[in-house]
């Protein structure tokens, strides 16, 4: 059900009509939604754009400013800037840009760009304002799509700690098992056509969830053993005068015998298998002191580290164009300014960039697209690795220009 969790929070937001069934809430009650255009607001500052998640208030807010900035203020106009000003205080209108700096603050926002447009900000930090825009004036709901998505770590540890002292209800739709770990008292599992609530997080879920399968499935094995066994007895004795009365009844209780019914998943997985064309030596690769200046900022400074065999590494920086910019000098998209890089003899190597977005400015579909990255052009081949990555049949003949960001990431592992 790859598209079912998102769907799911569209039509308890109202964006779009369920098929049948409906959502209710009490009438007072605040729905906001983590908005995912991260274009939608160019033309407004980001002050504007946080206190926008209170529709209500920002409504407000502008029909007292067109009023108040009238030059023929009338007696009527006056009668309905009182009702503006009882509600706006009603909705702590007072304390919004306050609030809304706090909020930016706390997402690493400075106060230097809160009354820039969002046209001039980074993808980065228009990625912080649209959630602090989704948290803003105390929501009775909150709805969140893939909240730590393109968040750095600071970020994610502070929305996490936000979520578990906010108050009121929380649906949050994640991939990211550690956060749902940290923030989420009872998970909905929307699998096998339905959904499903389990108390507790995610860790907790997957164990009950595996172990009420595992429980189904045995007492489905014992009922089919039970059932072969009266089968045999009636098959035996239901001849037999003397045993006649007795495998009438085991007739009836075989009949009240029923099988729990497990539906199928609708969960796949994709497959993912890294196999080297050759098994690589000890020495995998040498950083030494790598220094890198752009646009006369110092990003990279004197920079050295060894990778050994099966060392796993995590880069960790305030700085994300630091770590972006070393990924770009190791893949040899960027010569350092001084250092060097020494690969083992035996390495090959490939890169999986941040912002991929100008590897499918094309209208090739996803196989042909596939092929020019292929040892083996035929198309067999080409299919069986689209279908580890679960797209197959029709889906495979989509052209790679439309894919979703999440869909190109998966593309871009092959």
């Amino acid at each position: 059900m790859a598209h079912g969790k998102s769907t799911f929070l569209k039509v308890l937001s109202g964006e779009i009509e369920p098929s049948k069934g409906e959502v209710s809430k009490e009438k007072q009650e605040r729905i906001s939604v983590l908005k995912q255009d991260h274009f939608a607001f160019e033309e407004y500052t980001v002050m504007d754009t946080v206190i926008m998640g209170n529709s209500e208030l920002y409504q407000i807010m502008k029909e007292k400013d067109a009023i108040y900035s009238k030059p023929d203020f009338s007696e009527a106009d006056g009668m309905k800037a009182a009702k503006l000003e009882e509600r706006f205080s009603e909705l702590d209108g007072w304390n919004a840009e306050a609030d809304g700096a706090v909020l930016l603050n706390d997402l690493g926002i400075e106060p230097a760009k809160h009354y820039m447009l969002m046209s001039e900000l980074e993808a980065k930090d228009k990625v912080k304002v649209l959630l602090a825009q989704a948290l803003f004036g105390n929501p009775d709901i909150l709805l969140l799509d893939e909240p730590t998505n393109d968040l750095d770590l600071k970020s994610i540890n502070w929305l996490e700690e936000f979520l578990i002292n906010f108050e009121n209800t929380v649906i949050v739709v994640s991939h990211d098992r550690y956060f749902l770990n940290k923030v989420c008292t009872h998970i909905a599992d929307v699998d096998f056509g339905k959904i499903k609530v389990y108390p507790g997080n995610y860790d907790f879920w997957y164990e009950s969830s595996q172990l009420a399968l595992k429980q189904m499935k045995e007492a489905n094995k014992k009922k089919e053993e039970k059932i072969k066994e009266l089968q045999e007895f009636i098959a035996r004795f239901s001849a037999n005068a003397s045993k006649s009365k007795q495998a009438t009844s085991r007739k009836k209780s075989l009949e009240k015998i029923e099988l729990d019914e497990i539906k199928p998943s609708n969960r796949k997985y994709p497959y993912v298998d890294f196999k080297p064309d050759r098994e690589p030596g000890k020495e995998i690769l040498h950083v030494k002191n790598i220094s890198k200046t752009i646009n006369g900022e110092k990003i990279l400074d004197n920079i050295s580290f060894t990778v050994k065999q099966n060392d796993k590494i995590a880069f960790l920086a305030d700085n994300e164009n630091a770590k972006t910019v070393l990924f770009q000098i190791i893949a040899g998209e960027l010569k350092p300014d001084s250092g060097e890089l020494i690969w083992g003899t035996t390495i090959t190597q490939n890169y999986f960039p941040k912002d991929n977005n100008y590897l499918f400015e094309s209208d090739l579909s996803i196989t042909d697209w596939l092929r020019q990255y292929s040892k083996d052009p035929d198309e067999t081949y080409v299919r069986s690795f689209l279908g580890r990555m679960l797209f197959s049949g029709e889906e495979a003949l989509k052209k790679v220009n439309v894919l979703s960001r999440r869909r190109k990431s998966k593309v871009c592992t092959f």
